[in-house]
């Protein structure tokens, strides 16, 4: 059942005239003699709007919508047959239904949509409704908890105050329905309170990471940093096992129990994100770790990324590599990349992930994400089967042995644009990386090979920015034919100083983007000397840019 289904079943409940959806408040029913009630006691943010509205779009006018933003339709829920008008504002989806009797559930016209109110009514028996000016997050778990049949301690706690939350755990496998219209259809997946508490938490204060392990609070990473959920106290093996049981697939539980580690996704409909999650034992007991990833596919423009990094997505063939330590944005990068990919071309994308984490929707492309573990055996078996399902774009999640490497560069030697990551902290350090994965006997041919197909070379690293949040820099190295015999003759040491002389072609040495940075205020000399990875080299850079910074001699960094 689609999460729209129940907010319509309101309008035959409450004897109404149609149902409103607006952006940043709660969802109401209005009456034919004027008048309206409140559906939902909190605002739905845009976010879990435009959720709601793409799940019910009919295949045959995406596009309309796409194009034009407006759209209506005829939607058969619980038979009864609604027509629906949709239409994108500038803060989000407004949605408006009534049922409309006579008409069968295909014919599906696009009209001009006419909200004849710009404001919805706010008058009601029972007052008015929410005040529309609600935080995103608490919105959200506020309609999972009022909902629900009776308060989980844990809800009861955070919306309370400070108190430690403790929930029990059951003595059964049944766990503790949230009675939500987001709730998912699969029991084992029903959200534990908990879970709901942190990841709500997490959301709220803008956090990318939380860290679950016996006997320590629940910790966040927020803007790069580690802080403590005090707000839930110190949690035990029974209450993890718990929720972690609540959280995973069947297979993923199943690997966990066997093998004492897991890594799978998990969707959280009411924040509006997805979870790549990782089950793990340690000394003392489980524990896991969840990072967000965001419904919407990342934009280029938030990213920063580059002219000369956009224009990857239109590359004919080759190997295009994005590297960076963990957590610095590779697969955000990425997925920027293939969103331009899909909007510009007319192409088969296969994506080999683990586990898949932006969620493509179909533009001009065709997309077949495949998940490691779940759709193929592993990363090098998926990229080698997908040599043989017609792709023109392949997106190789991590090349992790040597195997995979070989496999992703005679792909890209054979026509096709790869893209692939590597945990390098460089871009010129990647090549030797690739190379020396290999025996002796075959460098000078992987050489070769990395010469004729290997077109970009992408490093980043996050840092704090000034302000708040986080920013990426990005060492980029196109490969020029100069670079490629450089790379061919094995001269790889030579390859940085050609980029400084290439900054046409759009290459740019790390040391050089974290001076433009810090130049612009957008980070401290302090952040960049801490995540450069040649910090003797950067430490000259930025002397000659007349800044006296060198923290082994006490220098702050001032101009």
């Amino acid at each position: 059942m689609a999460q729209l289904d129940k907010l319509l079943q309101q309008i035959v409940t409450k004897g109404g005239r149609s149902l409103r959806i607006e952006p940043n408040q709660p969802p109401f029913v209005e009456f034919s003699g004027g008048g309206s009630a409140p559906v939902l006691p909190q605002a739905l943010p845009p976010t879990m709007l435009e959720h709601i509205t793409q799940e019910v779009i009919p295949p045959q006018s995406r596009e309309a919508w796409s194009k034009q933003g407006q759209i209506v339709f005829e939607y058969l829920a619980g038979g009864v047959n609604y027509r629906i008008a949709m239409e994108r504002s500038a803060i989000g989806n407004r949605l408006k239904a009534e049922p409309k009797d006579g008409l069968s559930s295909g014919g599906i016209g696009i009209q001009e949509i006419k909200f004849v109110d710009e404001e919805p009514a706010r008058t009601s028996p029972s007052g008015p409704p929410s005040s529309p000016a609600m935080a995103v997050v608490p919105s959200a778990m506020a309609i999972a908890l009022d909902l629900a049949p009776s308060p989980s301690p844990a809800a009861t706690s955070l919306a309370g105050g400070p108190a430690p939350v403790n929930v029990q755990s059951s003595s059964s496998n049944s766990m503790p329905v949230v009675d939500s219209i987001f709730a998912g259809p699969a029991p084992q997946r029903e959200l534990h309170p908990l879970a709901l508490v942190l990841f709500t938490a997490l959301l709220e204060r803008k956090g990318s990471d939380i860290h679950c392990t016996c006997g320590e609070n629940p910790i966040f990473r927020i803007h790069g940093e580690l802080q403590d959920f005090r707000e839930c106290g110190p949690m035990n093996e029974t209450q993890l096992m718990d929720l972690m049981r609540s959280l995973a697939t069947p297979d993923a539980w199943g690997k966990f129990q066997s093998h004492s580690d897991a890594d799978f996704a998990f969707g959280f409909d009411l924040g509006g994100c997805r979870l790549r999650v990782n089950f793990f034992q340690d000394r003392v007991g489980p524990g896991f770790v969840a990072r967000v990833i965001p419904n919407e596919i990342p934009d280029p423009d938030r990213l920063g990324l580059p002219e000369h990094v956009r224009q990857l997505a239109l590359l004919a063939k080759g190997l295009v590599l994005v590297t960076g330590p963990t957590g610095s944005g590779k697969s955000t990068t990425l997925a920027a990349i293939i969103d331009l990919a899909n909007q510009q071309r007319m192409d088969h994308i296969v994506t080999i992930e683990d586990p898949i984490e932006f969620v493509h929707p179909r533009k001009k492309c065709l997309i077949n994400q495949r998940e490691v573990h779940t759709h193929t055996e592993s990363f090098k078996s998926g990229l080698r089967a997908a040599l043989r399902e017609d792709p023109d774009i392949v997106l190789v999640g991590e090349m992790r042995d040597l195997e995979t490497i070989a496999i992703a560069l005679e792909t890209a030697v054979t026509g096709h644009l790869v893209f692939g990551t590597l945990h390098t902290s460089s871009a010129v350090g990647t090549i030797d990386r690739i190379v020396d994965q290999f025996p002796s006997d075959r460098q000078q041919q992987i050489r070769v090979m990395m010469a004729d197909a290997l077109k970009a070379v992408i490093s980043q690293i996050l840092l704090k920015k000034i302000g708040g949040g986080r920013v990426a820099a990005l060492e980029s190295l196109f490969i020029t034919p100069a670079i490629s015999n450089l790379m061919r003759e094995g001269k790889v040491f030579q390859i940085p100083s050609a980029m400084q002389v290439g900054r046409a072609y759009g290459q740019r040495l790390m040391n050089d983007v974290l001076m433009d940075m810090i130049q612009e205020k957008k980070v401290t000399a302090m952040d960049a000397y801490l995540k450069c990875p040649d910090k003797e080299s950067f430490i000259q850079t930025i002397k000659r840019a007349g800044i006296n910074f060198d923290p082994r001699a006490g220098q702050t960094g001032e101009m």
